[in-house]
Formats: structure tokens, sequence, C-alpha cells
């Protein structure tokens, strides 16, 4: 995997080869930042389920100051502080957190602790349910925010979650991203 633009162009991350974990697609994450290019320069992105942390560190690479990384895995993370260190991304603009994305949200909501972009990419088995409810209520998102889901195109989520709208959806094969926006 490499990154796709930005400060960090070119540099290849590493990853596991585990068939358990899916990275998102160059053309996906291409598309995503196109999109989301203002919105994430100078801000605060959140990557849930954040796998080898490709997707937060194409943010810093773009712009954004702090990306938080949270992945369940200690594998993954040490996969994740690898790719940070290769970038020579510093230790204020990378946090990595190892716990489950539903305990997270709780505690973040319970600290009011925000961040601007928030990109969510479970396995697609998972069961989203319980996250969405805390995205319905904007936990972790201020408002303006921007909330990516990254799912199976077979799946549907409604227009809205809570206080959140959904503004685009983007669809690549089997692989489908959500835009949702906090007012």
């Amino acid at each position: 995997m490499q990154v796709t633009d930005g400060k960090h162009k070119g540099k290849y991350l590493v990853s596991t080869t585990s068939p358990k974990v899916r990275p998102t697609a160059r053309r996906i994450r291409e598309v995503m930042f196109k999109i989301l290019f203002r919105r994430v320069r100078a801000k605060r992105f959140l990557d849930l389920c954040a796998g080898a942390g490709t997707v937060g560190i194409e943010a810093i690479s773009r712009g954004a100051i702090i990306s938080t990384f949270v992945e369940r895995s200690a594998k993954m993370c040490s996969f994740i502080k690898t790719n940070l260190k290769s970038c020579n991304i510093k230790e204020g603009h990378g946090e990595v957190i190892e716990m489950e994305v539903a305990p997270f949200l709780k505690k973040m909501w319970k600290r009011r602790r925000f961040w601007d972009v928030v990109y969510f990419d479970p396995q697609y088995d998972t069961n989203y349910d319980e996250c969405l409810k805390y995205f319905g209520r904007g936990a972790t998102v201020t408002p303006g925010a921007v909330l990516v889901i990254e799912h199976h195109s077979d799946m549907f989520f409604p227009e809205k979650i809570g206080v959140m709208k959904r503004f685009r959806v983007v669809v690549q094969g089997e692989t489908t991203i959500s835009f949702y926006e906090r007012k």
C-alpha cells in the first residue's frame, strides 16, 4: 500500500497479509479525499477500525493536524506505529488507541472529545447499530463535521442517523462509502 497524495505521497505502508483484514482500496481513498479535500486540511481526523492506519495517514499527508487511530488488534496497532515512523510523522500528530470502537465512542461521548472528520470502516459482517447510535447522538463529531462509513454495497444506511444527515454515497464495485454531515 502506498500513500496516494500530499506530503507523504508515494511512501509505502506495511500491513498484514491476513485474509481477515480488508485494507481500504487505493481508488476508494482517492475518491473519498477528493470529496473531503477542504474538510481535512488543518482538521482533526478519527480513523475507527484503523487496520494499518492507511486512511488516517492519508489524512495527515493531506494536511490534517492530527489523526487518531482506534484499532482493537495489538498487532495492527504496531503496524500503525511502524507506518507513522516510516512517514516521519511526529508523535503529536498520530495518536494510536488499542480499543474496541463502541467502548471508545462511549468514553469520548462522556469526555466530550470531538473530531472534524470520522472515518468508520469495520468488518462488513459487523453489527453497526451500537456505533451508529453514538454517531446519531453526535458522539465524537462537532457541528459541521463529517462521518464517512465504508461498507459493502449490499448494505443500506438511512438518510438520517440522529443528528447526522447523509449528503453523498459513492459506489465502487462491492464497496460503498456513505458521507454524513452533522447539522
